[in-house]
Parts: structure tokens; sequence; C-alpha cells
């Protein structure tokens, strides 16, 4: 990676050791508060989540009442979205960050990482929950447009299921001007009514929320109204794609039908951005569309000449360069590091997947740095700070090497001592192992807002013969936020 730093040879351009935590935290707002995943208040108010999965899934009739409305007032998502003007010739690059909501310290400090490598960029897309918990309008001051108010380019983005949990409702009044509208009924019968019932409201767009909105996002150079939840852009050589998977990842008979012919009806090279990704922790999620079909067929399909698919929901980078068998490659991206909780990735499983192997799967966290961190997250919250549960980060990363068949990340002579193999039988399962009790809510749980973060956002270079796509680090300290380490770069052939 042209010898700039990385996590792959340097502990401190992981963020491990002494570090100045980065001045950006100084521009918190001073009633910030770091948002627990198991607060009460949390839990409530991302109750739509449960009653959309259980009882009934409002996602697919609101969507349609959105576009409808949308298509009414003149801006039809079939359309295509005008390329901004820094994207309108052959060579120009755009940001992808992923679940940036928190809107407290850990979103905070990615900005510098941000703007050094993103001073040039032409716009910027958030793949999936804009906002946590609830995609609250109200929330947006603080978690959307005050952090990214000197990003003086045009922000671009595609709802993810946190962002459903008002009825899409402040997504569609900061990114499309559109104004609240009233839910869909739903379904009758007694499941219907229940999950009426208990279904969370959004809140009322309020005078000062058009204020900051107008005020923040829409001056010079900086517009990007939407014609809806999903839309489509040529820029230069590439067409970019962006679609709407709701709560439970799905789409809408209506949605699927525009995105086979988005996809088919231009012969050039294209982008997906997704809220969910189609490849995570080492498994296919292909995602559903209403009547038969999926997303992964429609990305496959040689006729719709994709070259890359990124996709947001899961807090890491992960990519997996898949070899089809006509022989194209194609990159699944997981971008969703760029502000909330980290989740572990030293659950995912030794890769084998048609195409692509454990040889060509980049992540970060690296495997060995998710299981030191989160060790001392369990030693602090668990054994009282003793360091029983802490694990070096080279142990840790022999550990992983031993345990997938592997060789570490970072060249070390390290031998694994008694001592880290018990704290790694008790920190966490490994992949391969049972479940242990805190396993599915473990990253949410052990939540945390100091260095190292291991955030990262997607920096996208477009000329006419390539894409470049490139990971860069945020970890929180200071030392990293002129130059953010690079942790991973793919060149993709047009």
């Amino acid at each position: 990676m042209n010898g700039e730093p990385s996590s792959r040879t340097s502990l401190s351009a992981a963020g491990w050791g002494a570090c100045s935590p980065t001045p950006a935290l100084a521009d918190l707002p001073a009633d910030a508060r770091p948002l627990s995943w198991f607060s009460p208040g949390t839990l409530l108010e991302s109750r739509n989540d449960i009653l959309a999965k259980r009882l009934r899934d409002p996602t697919p009739a609101a969507r349609r009442a959105w576009v409808a409305r949308m298509r009414a007032a003149g801006a039809d998502p079939a359309a295509r979205l005008a390329a901004p003007a820094g994207a309108a010739g052959d060579a120009w690059s755009f940001l992808v960050l992923g679940d940036p909501g928190e809107g407290d310290a850990s979103q905070y400090a990615v900005v510098p990482s941000l703007e050094a490598r993103g001073g040039d960029a032409a716009f910027m897309v958030i793949c999936s929950d804009v906002i946590y918990p609830a995609g609250d309008v109200a929330d947006y001051a603080e978690k959307f447009l005050r952090p990214y108010r000197r990003f003086g380019r045009p922000i671009y983005a595609v709802p993810g299921n946190h962002d459903w949990y008002d009825g899409l409702q402040g997504f569609m009044f900061h990114f499309c001007d559109a104004d609240p509208a009233r839910a869909p009924a739903g379904e009758d019968g007694l499941r219907g009514l229940l999950a009426r019932t208990l279904w969370r409201r959004p809140d009322a767009a309020t005078a000062a929320a058009r204020e900051a909105r107008d005020r923040w996002r829409q001056g010079a150079g900086r517009g990007a109204t939407q014609p809806g939840p999903y839309w489509a852009m040529d820029a230069g050589p590439v067409r970019l794609v962006g679609i709407d998977t709701g709560i439970t990842g799905g789409l809408d008979r209506e949605q699927g039908d525009w995105l086979r012919r988005v996809s088919t009806e231009d012969p050039r090279p294209k982008v997906l951005l997704t809220g969910k990704p189609l490849i995570v922790d080492g498994a296919v999620k292909p995602g559903p569309i209403e009547g038969g079909g999926t997303v992964d067929a429609i990305v496959r399909d040689p006729a719709a000449n994709y070259v890359a698919a990124l996709g947001g929901d899961i807090h890491n980078y992960q990519r997996y360069p898949v070899r089809l068998p006509d022989g194209r490659l194609l990159q699944y991206v997981v971008t969703g590091a760029g502000g909330a909780y980290t989740s572990a990735t030293h659950r995912i499983p030794r890769v084998a997947l048609p195409g692509c192997d454990e040889a060509d799967f980049r992540c970060y966290p690296r495997r060995g740095d998710s299981l030191a961190f989160y060790s001392r997250l369990y030693d602090r919250r668990l054994a009282h700070g003793a360091g029983r549960l802490a694990i070096d980060p080279d142990q840790a990363a022999a550990i992983m090497a031993e345990r997938l068949g592997i060789a570490p990340t970072r060249p070390s002579t390290t031998r694994i001592t008694p001592r880290s193999r018990r704290a790694a039988a008790r920190v966490f399962p490994l992949p391969g192992h049972l479940r242990g009790p805190l396993h599915l809510f473990f990253s949410e749980f052990f939540d945390w807002n100091e260095p190292p973060l291991f955030k990262s956002f997607v920096r996208v270079d477009v000329t006419p013969a390539a894409l470049r796509l490139r990971c860069f680090a945020a970890t929180g300290c200071a030392r990293n936020d002129a130059e953010p380490p690079l942790e991973d770069d793919v060149e993709i052939p047009l």
C-alpha cells in the first residue's frame, strides 16, 4: 500500500500505545453523552425493529407511499440524480461513510480523518443509519448537520434500519426536502392492530429543525436534494445506484423493478450503495425482492456490469473480492464503521466462499486487534481492570492466526502464553466455538469512545480506466488525524 502506515505493520497506526485524543472531541456539544445501546430509553426508541420482524413490517407500503408523494411533486426516483459539479469530469473522487450517527465521541473523532482524505472529494454518501437510535428529525442537528458542517460538498444517503424507525420521516425531510407524511394504515387483523398500537410514532419537524437544515446544508455547493430513498447517479464513466433496504433487508416489488431497469439499461460500470451488505461475516446475504429474485442476482448479472457493492449496517470494514464463474471479479465491501460502536471482527470465521477465500479477504480492525481490545474492555467491566483478561495485541494476533490457520497480521516472534490462552477462552468464544451468553450483542454491550477506536471510511477515486477503493482508519489519536492509516487499497479495472 505504497508504504503508508497501516495496522498491518504498525501498532502505532492501529492506535495502540499512549496517545493524545483527537482535538476534534472539543467540538462535541456540551451536553453530548455516549449512546448506551442497552439503556431502557434506547431499547424503547428502537422497538420498531422487533415489531417489524415479529408482527408486521410496514416498510414496503410506506416506501411506496413516499415514492408516490415524491413523484407527484415532480421528483421521481426513476429519473437520474444529477451529478454535482465536482463529479462532472472523467477523474474525480467521493467518500463513503457508514452508520455514523451516534452523536458521541466515536462519531466526531472520524471527522479529522475525513477532512484529511476527503478535502477534494466531489461528494459523500452515507450508507445506512444516518441517525441513532431511531432517525428522529430533531436529532439531525447534532448527529449529522453539526459534525459535517465543514464538508462543503453535497452529502447523499441511503437509509438503514434505524432511519426507518420513525417511518423515514427524518431522512426524507433532510435528504429529500419532503414534509412529514402520515404512515400507511398497514395490515388488518390482530397482528396489524397490535403492531399499529405499539409502533413508535415519529417526532414532528419543528421550525428549529428546518432552520438548522437550511443553514448548514443548503449553502453554495452543498445542496443535495434526492428524489427519494433510492436513486441512481450517472457521474463520468460510472453509474452509482443507491438502494433502500428498509428494516429487514428486502426490496419491495416497485423498487426491485426499478433496480433491474437502472442496472441493465446502461452499459457503463456500476457501483451499488446499500444499507445492507450483500456479503458480511463470511456469509452471503443476497437481499430478497418482493415477488422473486434477489439484489445479489442483479448485481452478478453480466448485463448489469456491476464492479462493486458497498454496504453499511455492520460496524467495521470487510472486503470480499469474489471471482464469478464467468471470470469477472466483483468487490463486495462492508463499510459501516463511520461512527457507531465497532462490531467485533474476531467473530468472523475463516472465509471460504465460492470465488473468495481467506487469502483474498481483508478486514479492519484486524481480527487480532479486535480480540485484544475487547479483552481489555471485558477486563475493565467484568474483572475490575485487574489485567487478568487483557490480551496483548501481538498475543491476540497470534491466537487468531493459530485458530484460523493463517499468518499473523503483523509479523512477530511472540509466543502465546498460557495466561493469554485462558483469557481468550474466557473473553469470548472464538469462531467455531460455542456461543457465549453475550455473543449476539457483544459489540453493543462493549461500546467504547476512547482510542483506539478502529473507525474507518472509504474513498473511491474514479477515472475512465479504473476505480481505486481505499479504506482509511480513524483511530481517535491526534497523531493519526492528518495522515490516517491506509488499511486497504484495491484498484478495480473498468
